[in-house]
């Protein structure tokens, strides 16, 4: 699977509700094709015999030829297709060209979160709407929103919610960058970004968590060492951040100075 799924990683580590298990069981809760089946997959296996139950399903509803056609997807587990042999399902001789939008919208009969804000908007007023949402309305905003809705959302004390805006299909490499930087997400939003190979090949988004002082230190540390002579003299004398990462720093560039 190429796309970032923290969303997913949620629920492989149990740290989601009943409710929103049920909602997630129901296909109501998933941004891409990838996460849907896995999500459902796993829920199959719930403590909960409802959340099991509903799985099963929704797994049941989802269209036969879409299905056959995303197994036939290079970017598919073996385990997903594996799952989907068993039950006689197989990939189709085509395979389906995007993997951005569920295999089954359980929502697909109501407004969407808008990919726009109306002009006239302001920050202010797109934080009040935001703040009277109720979660499962600040999720589907997360991962289905716009990019002003992603960049206040990422913010939410909420670690699911923040998961979730990561795990959009929309996100950008810009907002991934803006994000690396920012001192007012949670060290769990700086260390996704920050474990994830895909993002990490740009090498703002190095520097931005190298010099977020946010930045779990281990994470720091790993990526100082992919900074450019210049960047490392600059983190060096950098105040901002732990002592421990400074240190470094200065270790580095008296090494290169001999």
């Amino acid at each position: 699977m190429t796309a970032p799924t923290p969303l997913l990683d949620f629920f492989k580590r149990g740290e989601v509700a009943r409710d929103v298990r049920l909602l997630a069981a129901a296909g109501a809760i998933a941004p891409r094709a990838h996460e849907q089946l896995s999500i459902l997959i796993l829920l199959l296996d719930d403590s909960d015999r409802d959340v099991r139950a509903t799985a099963q399903e929704t797994l049941d509803k989802i269209p036969v030829e879409s299905l056959t056609m995303f197994l036939a997807r290079s970017d598919v587990p073996i385990g997903v297709r594996e799952f989907f042999a068993d039950r006689g399902v197989f990939p189709a001789e085509m395979p389906s060209l995007s993997a951005e939008e569920p295999l089954l919208d359980v929502e697909a009969n109501e407004a969407p979160p808008p990919d726009e804000e109306p002009a006239d908007q302001s920050r202010e007023s797109l934080i009040q709407q935001l703040a009277n949402m109720s979660f499962t309305e600040r999720l589907k905003a997360a991962m289905k929103g716009s990019r002003e809705m992603r960049g206040i959302l990422i913010r939410d004390p909420n670690k699911m919610i923040s998961a979730a805006v990561l795990s959009s299909p929309k996100l950008n490499e810009a907002e991934i960058e803006s994000f690396s930087k920012m001192t007012n997400v949670s060290d769990e939003v700086l260390r996704i970004i920050g474990t994830n190979r895909a993002w990490t090949k740009n090498y703002s988004v190095i520097y931005g968590l190298t010099k977020n002082p946010k930045t779990p230190l281990a994470i720091s540390l790993n990526l100082m060492a992919r900074l450019n002579d210049r960047d490392v003299s600059t983190l060096a004398t950098d105040r901002n951040v732990p002592e421990p990462l400074r240190a470094a720093a200065r270790r580095k560039v008296a090494l290169g100075n001999r």
